[in-house]
């Protein structure tokens, strides 16, 4: 497996996010258009350039899998039950 510095090649803004989405058990690759494609098990994946021209593009990519993260944990409180019945 790939290490973040590796997968960040050179653009120091990612490595955090790398780091913090491998901390919290997400799979990090990069795309053969050289993309980072982030994957958890049951969760969508979740999709950022590897060379951000926007300063918030990691700050948005960490957003999505906190956020993908809150729902899958959201989802398994329903225990199979519609939202708002019970």
């Amino acid at each position: 497996m790939p290490n973040p510095r590796d997968l960040c090649r050179g653009h120091k803004r990612l490595r955090p996010l790398i780091e913090y989405a491998l901390s919290e058990g997400w799979k990090v690759v990069r795309t053969p258009g050289g993309h980072l494609k982030f994957t958890k098990a049951g969760l969508p994946p979740v999709f950022t350039g590897s060379t951000p021209s926007d300063h918030r593009a990691d700050r948005n990519a960490r957003a999505q899998l906190r956020q993908a993260g809150r729902q899958a944990a959201t989802d398994g409180d329903h225990c199979g039950r519609e939202p708002g019945h019970g």
